[in-house]
């Protein structure tokens, strides 16, 4: 019985809340109509103690109620007002608005056109007006958010300006019933903001267990990433999802409202704080110039062209050989210019890095001066097994390009690395460390162009990250799969591998390779389990059967290793920037660089892998692959596919290195 009355007095707020705005405001006209008389009658038995039958002389007094007081509290906009948004301001208004008819209608009273109604009578008649206009629109108010019944309750970690507006656009949404604010500050413990109580933060543990609650927000936009880390570490062993509202940066230009509220910032997953950018570094190499960026629809080429494009340059070129991802990223950033008056010319190009003469034409028409070549293959297993596309892609992308800055007299070129160049163990590894010493060997040719290699770690949700992979499991709740229990990883963010890439470039000398002081590398299997915790569940494997999310281990991939490193060797110096440190590392003189390219290229040409592969081995001393692991992937390849090229193309390729004169400063492609 008692859930079917459950049931009609849903419909019945259901079928309130979805009446036309209009009818609405009509219904709350006729329902004043309807009370105001009986206010007034209310009001002559308090002050005189009359009968309560109707004399004609009320009935005058009740009618003026109606006829005074409807129109001069819609002339203050009362029946304008959504009763949702209603705030101070409102109530302003209809206390002005009682005040003005109580008024009006001591005039009448005074003229006699009331009758024997007296002062005392309308007096009590504005306060109980005051007082049933109030309730009512609280009333009202709680029956079009009652529908937020089932809507999911939240505390929120914050009791300032921030979660005050956030409580405000909560109960607007309906996304979400806010139940209680825990805050630090002791003065603000047991005051009520908004209608919700706030309590001590000690007390969180408590309010979690009592209410039931799942969800807490954490509404402090402007926490430096010490204290939120903080925050979740006390909040991670209760069992409850952990969300945020958007930053102030993104509250600011429009990206995000206040109520869009979202998971934790991964950079909160980080065991130290993003490095903050030197501004003159900054903008050195991009103010008032022309930029090119290879690869601009990636994960890290498109936060490039974000950042660069803010930062005022007369124009930007975005080389992407994806149609889809170069429009996606074209589309961005013109509303990125449009929205914030940028005089930045914005031009999108089709095509491919490989393609020297391609890439030439584009430095040439547009008189390019910056080049970040951010195209590459990066994905570990799929380069393992594509060795021939990987190296084409990240080796001879990177000297065709370089080739064209060479000749056309660039200014600066950027290579975007990684610190799997480092002691590789794997091809994705090993071409990236090519692509360095194919660089440092062409500075050796030229003192008109700086060439610099950038190397960081792992990118926090970039396409192919963990955290992505790890949020998509938990969501589909579970397993998580880890490769390794002691597997452990460097981490930034986007925005701070794209800063590094563009501060590095201002402080090239030629030949330099950067990497980023990055703190200590972070267990892949202790992220997952503080993701897990963050999104409200439990470990399985650590807290027994009553955990909701399994850790698999799957056993590292081919060529895979346990740890990264960021410097070959030990040997480093510092910069103009404190967290930048400049590696000093082996170069391979151009000549030898140049024969080892025309080798791989004639690899290239026959599908060799297995050649390929001995080749890079030898340019890279430090790349050590699995035993027998490549010997497989070139078993695969069928003999059709290793015979493109035939010996005589070969031998005249061979013949024509051996009577080939010694390097000069003009620059030459590999044949």
């Amino acid at each position: 019985m008692k859930s079917r009355m459950t049931n009609k007095a849903n419909r019945l707020i259901a079928t309130v809340v979805d009446l036309p705005r209009n009818r609405k405001r009509w219904t709350l006209i006729g329902i004043d109509a309807i009370a105001l008389p009986l206010l007034m009658q209310a009001s002559l038995l308090l002050a005189g103690g009359r009968d309560p039958a109707l004399h004609s002389i009320d009935r005058l007094a009740l009618l003026a109620s109606v006829l005074v007081s409807i129109p001069i509290l819609a002339r203050t906009g009362l029946y304008r007002t959504a009763v949702r948004y209603m705030g101070p301001r409102a109530g302003l208004s209809i206390g002005s608005g009682v005040l003005a008819a109580v008024g009006i209608l001591l005039i009448l009273a005074t003229f006699g056109v009331l009758g024997d109604t007296s002062p005392a009578t309308l007096i009590i008649f504005g306060a109980l007006t005051l007082v049933y206009i109030a309730a009512s629109r609280l009333g009202w108010r709680w029956i079009l958010l009652a529908d937020s019944i089932d809507v999911p309750r939240v505390i929120i970690y914050g009791a300032g300006q921030a979660g005050a507006e956030l409580v405000s656009a909560l109960l607007i949404s309906r996304q979400h019933t806010p139940i209680a604010f825990v805050d630090d500050n002791p003065a603000l413990w047991g005051s009520v903001i908004a209608g919700v109580p706030v309590y001590d933060s000690a007390e969180l543990p408590t309010l979690v267990a009592d209410s039931h609650v799942k969800r807490l927000l954490l509404a402090m936009p402007a926490l430096n990433q010490q204290r939120r880390r903080e925050i979740l570490q006390r909040v991670a062993s209760l069992g409850i999802h952990v969300q945020t509202m958007p930053s102030i940066a993104d509250l600011l230009v429009g990206v995000s409202r206040i109520d869009d509220v979202q998971d934790i910032d991964v950079t909160a997953l980080l065991g130290r704080d993003p490095v903050t950018p030197n501004q003159h570094l900054f903008e050195a190499c991009i103010r008032a110039k022309t930029i090119l960026i290879t690869g601009a629809g990636g994960s890290i080429g498109s936060e490039l062209c974000r950042q660069i494009v803010r930062l005022r340059p007369v124009r930007v070129l975005l080389l992407e050989i994806s149609e889809l991802a170069l429009y996606n990223i074209n589309r961005e950033l013109q509303e990125i210019v449009a929205r914030e008056h940028l005089q930045v010319d914005v031009v999108p190009l089709l095509g491919n890095a490989y393609q020297t003469f391609r890439v030439k034409e584009i430095l040439q028409a547009f008189s390019v001066q910056t080049i970040y070549h951010a195209a590459a293959y990066k994905h570990l297993p799929i380069v393992e097994q594509n060795i021939i596309e990987g190296i084409q892609n990240n080796v001879f992308s990177t000297l065709h390009t370089a080739e064209a800055a060479l000749e056309c007299r660039i200014e600066t070129f950027v290579l975007i690395s990684t610190d799997k160049a480092v002691n590789p163990s794997n091809v994705m590894g090993a071409t990236k460390r090519f692509a360095e010493v194919v660089l440092q060997g062409m500075q050796q040719r030229t003192t008109h162009t700086r060439f610099c290699m950038v190397r960081f770690g792992n990118v926090l949700e970039s396409s192919g990250s963990v955290v992505p992979l790890f949020r998509e499991q938990i969501r589909r709740g579970g397993p998580v799969t880890v490769t390794h229990p002691d597997v452990t990883r460097y981490f930034m963010t986007i925005p701070e591998a794209a800063q590094l890439v563009i501060q590095a470039g201002s402080m090239a000398e030629g030949g330099d390779v950067f990497v980023l002081d990055m703190g200590k590398p972070i267990r892949i299997v202790d992220l997952a389990t503080r993701m897990i915790a963050l999104h409200g569940y439990r470990r399985q494997s650590t807290e027994g059967p009553h955990g909701e999310i399994k850790i698999e281990f799957t056993g590292l991939r081919p060529a895979e290793k346990l740890f990264e490193e960021l410097l070959i060797g030990k040997n480093a110096t510092g910069t103009q920037h404190p967290m930048i440190l400049r590696a000093v590392e082996h170069a391979l003189a151009w000549p030898d660089v140049e024969g080892l390219l025309e080798e791989l290229q004639i690899a290239i040409r026959r599908f060799d892998c297995r050649a390929a592969t001995d080749i890079l081995r030898r340019a890279v001393a430090e790349y050590q692959p699995p035993l027998g692991i490549h010997d497989i992937v070139w078993a695969r390849r069928s003999s059709e596919a290793q015979t493109n090229v035939t010996d005589t193309k070969i031998m005249d390729l061979q013949a024509r290195r051996a009577s080939r004169s010694p390097p000069t400063g003009t620059p030459r492609r590999a044949e």
